[in-house]
């Protein structure tokens, strides 16, 4: 198992399988987190974390100090080479090694000299695991020799003529800072027609007289040693030709008089460099300096261009008066033809230096440490590039891998080193060395095998606190080795975390993407390897958002009057908001005027310049919230008031100035009518691309009538201009006249550059185009680059039209490949694309899912496990495993039917699943099959499984016939899905008297193989309930009700056949005129009338009623004879499915269901074809609860009694 930084995040997946997390807290490449306690008692190979540099010049007055730091466990002890052999320090006097560290300290202080210690140092850190090496520090002493004596003779030449005057530094470690200055100290002045060359001497494009001085020096700084050398003074005399008689100029030598050329004037020429044509070469991250210097009078102006493209434009700078070109941070891209020209009224001349930029070694991909546990695999990746390529050579502990001791863990394959099945004696430290001619880079990577249990990093009960509606992060740090899973729950006896909430970070850390008040509580990190568990709780807290629930608002005011703003804030109870007004952005003036209470600022005694914007801020610890309103100044109102409006636009539009990427646009601004403009709004048109639709070009203040505008090129620009004051924006300005610039190559490349391909031989690369606004010229085409990522190959590019896509053929299937898309016009190209990576087109999996396996959870839930596909026989993206199952046979009619298959999807790499909803007491197939972006490939092997036995449903139908005076006939169906082998019918019955109180509860057990029964020895003429429901092996079923009553003793007429539902009386009896009837009400009446005396007087007398021996007596019957082991199950019914709930549910005394903890976890189900599951794969189905009637005692309704055994719905 490597540890390696991976970015992307990835959600919990569903249900408790184990999700591989990945160390967190790296520093640098280390891959094990630097907790202190942590690397207490943890082994680990040593790693260099500081050294002198690789060019380390000294100061010779200085002690010599050579740094050389590494941490290891063990601590590493230190050794050094010089020059490539032993450095052996204990028979050197004067160098010592801090202790616990590498670091040489050289004593030439007292005695020595930095000289005897000029070489090649490295130092190497050893311990039990390994041993780490530094670079090879070249150790020089710096130099600051004196300038060689010379006789400098006194320079005398005429107006006009060019001059330079050498410096020739000596030579200096480091090489020195140059500059000119006279005897007092001060530089002397430089301008285009004066200036210092990169090479130190002074260029004079012409002399003046004012240029006649005795004092030219050239001072050399070197800076290491602080000290400054100067050249002798060089003396300039400058005269006119007037001032020069035949006589005097014949007296003069030819080194006394400079030159013979003329004050005329006369064309430029190339002071430096010589020629027309020059090369420079530059590495590669260096700053690239172009010098040109020209002579002429009057004094030549320098132009520079790159001959085969454009100069970068935030990395090109000019210095010395755009005599030097200096492109920062070059690359290879900068190589190329620059021109520089120099130009005056006369005439130009052009000098072109060839560029070519070169590359030391530098990092592709550098080797990570690798921490691997006993018997994983790994790799150590080393990648550099390099012009020329830089050669890859590895070694082992210091020591070239060719004649290292050998590793059977250990295969090389050019630039990468495989390790497989590893043990704790792989453990070493690599160096990789990447170099060529201009210099090398070398790094170290242990691989440290580990066998450590997790650890959890992140401190014990953290508090985190958090806004409502905002993400909340949970941290959890972690390490151990094989790499630990990770999960997080919540509350003391909560379940693993779901995904649909949920996201877990690579890290180990917990986001709540949108935290609410119900997500407060504490929160367990539990990681898990084959060595152990380690968990931590943090608590998290959610906190009312502060808002302003009272905002201020706009107000105008006159001057000298006063406003007042209001704000007022509304915020969570333990935090404590702190208000702060700001004018404009700023802090409000310190002036007694501005006054602040809790809720308002008030503005007294206004003056103009109040006015502005203030803005109200309300702080606490967690979050921070404000509003502003604009205070608009006013001149008190005369008589008769001033009208205030928006102003008239701008007029008379002007362009001026006229360049190839920007323009002056000038105007005459309206009547501000009574409100002073604050700013002019510029819009432009391009009438070539999007005729008819203005754009916002630029602001300005409402004091400016101008602008500079920076323009794109071949665009057909025109302009308008509004003015805005405090009251609004006035309607535009007419439009400016039109204006073309210059096309230009296109300044960017192509966005959404991606590969896909739509075939298993084709890779389809495809592209959003650029608009005509960035074309930046005409001919717009696109140079589309593709080679394979993990090849040798060679770009291959083909320029297309101006389309958005194109398509390769003949391509592997499913190979990563680079792809580039670059820009092209009839100028030329775009800079450099960046390189994407697609892939080609993928095919059908070629191989199965292996080793299916089926775990039987319970009678409607099972779980399948398989094992995983090779990434290789996948051949695309892995889109997840599918699983086919149907029911194959009734283990009850032992008949076969072919049903409908059903199809689960589970998401990613996934290897076993939940199949819910199956129908107890049957046969079912099932086959897995792996899906890519292409399709499914083969099926598995049939895997065939059997349900257990479940609770039936309720009887098809129950139907009472033959109503007698003493006698009832039930007739039923048997249920509709026995779901096993019905054992028995259970039915219970009771009486319902004429004042609707339920009579004792019978309780009749029936062969299951009956479907008629008569029950006898009833009460004649009365009304009785039954309940009734079928018995497997594996419980009771739900019930069926129904009522009946039995005939009346009167006349002898026999009652008519009851159907199905209630069983009417025989026939109506009018007894509202029948004597005993109505001496009966009568008795009742009075009855009533007293209770209602003596409930009166007893509630003066504070007695009670007797409410809940009222319930007592008719609680539901059902219910009261229940114990706790009884053995009864509690059941749903479902609206389609009839679907049993889990065996020993209960129904409590206040008529509700409490859902039981389930010992199935829904959370591992995928998603079907039925739409009954979540992409994730997890279940969504709900079972609804239907309410059944139970019996009961006490006063109910015989058409309704009171429902006793109503289930909640099943989630």
């Amino acid at each position: 198992m490597q540890l390696e930084i991976m970015p992307r995040k990835k959600r919990l997946p569903a249900g408790r399988a184990p999700l591989l997390l990945l160390l967190c807290q790296l520093v640098r490449a280390l891959d094990v987190p630097l907790d202190s306690k942590l690397l207490e008692d943890l082994v680990q190979p040593p790693t260099i974390t500081q050294q002198s540099p690789k060019d380390y010049i000294i100061d010779p007055r200085e002690n010599i100090v050579i740094q050389c730091e590494a941490k290891g466990k063990p601590p590493p002890s230190f050794s050094w080479t010089r020059n490539g052999t032993h450095f052996d320090i204990e028979k050197d006097p004067l160098v010592t090694m801090k202790p616990g560290s590498g670091t040489l300290t050289i004593n030439i202080m007292s005695e020595g000299k930095a000289e005897t210690y000029e070489g090649v140092y490295q130092c190497t850190a050893r311990n039990e695991r390994g041993a780490a090496i530094s670079n090879n520090i070249v150790v020089r002493p710096s130099r600051s020799p004196l300038w060689t004596k010379e006789k400098l003779e006194p320079i005398t030449l005429r107006n006009g003529q060019s001059l330079i005057l050498p410096c020739r530094p000596p030579l200096g470690l480091p090489p020195p800072i140059i500059f000119w200055m006279d005897n007092s100290f001060q530089r002397l002045p430089q301008s285009e027609r004066v200036s210092q060359g990169l090479n130190g001497d002074l260029y004079f494009s012409n002399v003046l007289p004012e240029d006649t001085r005795e004092d030219y020096i050239c001072y050399a700084r070197f800076n290491h040693t602080q000290t400054i050398q100067q050249k002798q003074p060089i003396s300039v005399k400058v005269i006119s030709v007037d001032e020069l008689n035949d006589t005097i100029a014949a007296n003069l030598n030819d080194s006394e008089f400079y030159s013979a050329k003329s004050n005329r004037e006369r064309p430029p020429t190339f002071l430096t460099p010589e020629g027309n044509a020059s090369h420079k070469e530059e590495l590669r991250g260096n700053v690239l300096s172009l010098e040109c210097i020209a002579e002429g009078l009057p004094t030549p102006i320098i132009y520079w261009i790159k001959e085969d493209g454009t100069l970068p434009i935030n990395r090109t700078f000019y210095k010395n008066f755009k005599k030097t070109l200096q492109i920062i941070q070059v690359s290879e891209a900068d190589s190329g033809n620059y021109q520089c020209i120099a130009k005056n009224p006369l005439g130009a001349i052009y000098h072109t230096i060839s560029v070519t930029v070169k590359a030391a070694p530098y990092w592709i991909m550098a080797p990570q440490n690798l921490v691997l546990s006993p018997g994983e695999d790994g790799r150590l990746i080393c990648r550099a590039n390099g012009n020329p390529k830089p050669r890859i050579s590895w070694l082992s502990n210091g020591v070239p891998i060719e004649i290292a001791p050998d590793d059977p863990s250990r295969n090389i394959d050019g630039d990468t080193i495989i390790f497989s099945n590893v043990q704790e004696r792989s453990s070493a430290v690599y160096q990789c060395n990447a170099s060529n001619e201009y210099g090398y880079l070398l790094a170290n990577a242990f691989v440290n095998v580990l066998a450590e249990p997790p650890r959890i990093l992140t401190s014990a009960n953290t508090l985190y606190q958090v806004i409502t509606d905002r993400p909340a992060l949970l941290d959890c740090a972690f390490f151990g080795s094989p790499l630990p899973t990770v999960e997080w729950f919540k509350g003391a006896k909560g379940s693993a975390l779901r995904e649909d909430i949920y996201v877990l970070h690579e890290n180990g850390t917990l986001e709540i993407p949108v935290a609410q008040k119900d997500s407060t509580g504490t929160y367990t990190c539990v990681a898990r390897n084959k060595l152990g568990m380690a968990k931590n709780e943090v608590h998290l807290e959610i906190k009312d958002a502060t808002r302003i629930i009272k905002q201020p608002e706009y107000a105008v005011v006159q001057r000298g009057g006063t406003v007042s703003f209001e704000c007022k804030v509304k915020h969570d109870h333990t935090l404590i908001p702190t208000i702060t007004w700001l004018k404009d952005s700023g802090e409000l003036p310190n002036d007694g005027r501005f006054t602040v209470d809790k809720d308002h600022l008030v503005v007294a005694d206004v003056w103009d310049n109040d006015g502005g914007t203030y803005t109200c801020v309300a702080n606490t610890t967690l979050d921070n919230v404000s509003a502003s309103a604009v205070l608009s100044v006013v001149a008190p109102t005369p008589t008769p008031a001033p009208t205030y409006d928006v102003p008239n636009p701008p007029f008379d539009l002007e362009l001026t100035d006229q360049l190839d990427k920007s323009v002056q646009l000038s105007w005459t601004p309206g009547n501000d009518n009574n409100s002073p403009i604050t700013k002019f709004i510029i819009e432009y048109e391009d009438a070539m691309h999007e005729a008819g639709l203005w754009h916002h070009q630029t602001e300005v203040s409402g004091m400016q009538t101008t602008a500079q505008l920076k323009l794109s090129p071949y665009v057909n620009y025109s302009f308008r201009v509004m003015a805005v004051n405090s009251l609004g924006r006035s309607l535009p300005s007419e439009a400016s006249e039109q204006y073309l610039t210059k096309a230009a190559e296109p300044d960017t490349n192509p966005t959404a550059v991606e590969g896909l391909g739509s075939e298993p031989d084709n890779l389809v690369i495809t592209w959003k185009p650029l608009n005509g606004f960035e074309s930046n010229g005409p001919g717009l085409q696109y140079k589309v680059s593709w080679r394979q990522k993990d090849g040798d190959d060679e770009w291959t590019s083909v320029v297309v039209a101006n389309v958005s896509k194109y398509i390769v053929s003949g391509t592997p299937t499913f190979v990563p490949y680079l792809i580039k898309v670059q820009a092209l016009n009839d100028v030329g190209f775009a800079p450099e694309p960046a390189v994407v990576m697609g892939h080609s087109g993928e095919d059908l999996p070629m191989v199965a899912p292996g080793n299916v396996r089926v775990n039987v959870v319970n009678s409607t839930l099972a779980e399948v496990h398989w094992d995983p596909v090779p990434l290789k026989s996948i051949r695309g993206h892995l889109q997840g495993y599918r699983i086919y199952y149907w029911k194959a046979q009734s283990s009850s009619k032992r008949n076969r039917r072919h049903l409908e298959k059903k199809i689960l999807t589970f998401q990613g790499s996934k290897t076993h699943g939940m199949l819910p909803g199956l129908e107890p007491f049957s046969h079912y197939t099932l086959n897995v099959r792996v899906v890519n972006g292409k399709g499914e490939g083969p099926a598995s092997p049939d895997r065939v499984f059997t349900t257990p036995e479940g609770v039936p449903s309720a009887p098809s139908s129950l139907k009472i016939v033959n109503p007698t005076l003493d006698s009832l006939t039930l007739e039923w169906d048997p249920p509709s899905r026995p779901n096993g082998i019905l054992t028995e019918y259970t039915l219970k019955y009771q009486p319902i008297n004429s004042t609707h109180e339920l009579g004792p509860l019978v309780d009749l057990k029936i062969p299951a193989n009956k479907t008629r029964w008569t029950l006898k020895n009833l009460n004649f003429s009365t009304r009785y309930k039954f309940y009734f429901y079928a018995q497997t092996a594996a419980g009771s079923g739900s019930q069926i009700t129904e009522e009946a009553v039995t005939n009346v003793d009167e006349a002898g007429i026999p009652p008519p056949d009851v159907g199905a539902g209630k069983a009417m009386a025989s026939r109506q009896v009018d007894i509202a005129t029948q004597g005993w009837f109505i001496g009966l009400m009568c008795a009742v009446a009075l009855l009533i009338l007293i209770l209602l005396i003596v409930c009166f007087i007893r509630r003066n007398k504070g007695g009670k009623y007797p409410v809940k021996e009222k319930e007592d007596a008719h609680a539901d019957p059902e219910i009261q004879p229940m114990k706790e082991d009884d053995g009864t199950f509690g059941e749903y019914s479902d609206a389609e499915d009839h679907k049993p709930l889990k065996k020993g549910s209960r129904t409590p005394s206040d008529r509700t269901v409490k859902k039981e903890d389930s010992d199935d976890s829904l959370v591992d189900y995928g998603e079907g074809v039925n739409g009954q599951f979540n992409e994730d794969g997890s279940f969504i189905g709900q079972y609804s609860g239907k309410k059944e009637k139970e019996p009961a005692e006490g006063n109910e309704s015989s058409e309704a009694p009171s429902p006793v055994n109503a289930m909640n719905s099943f989630v």
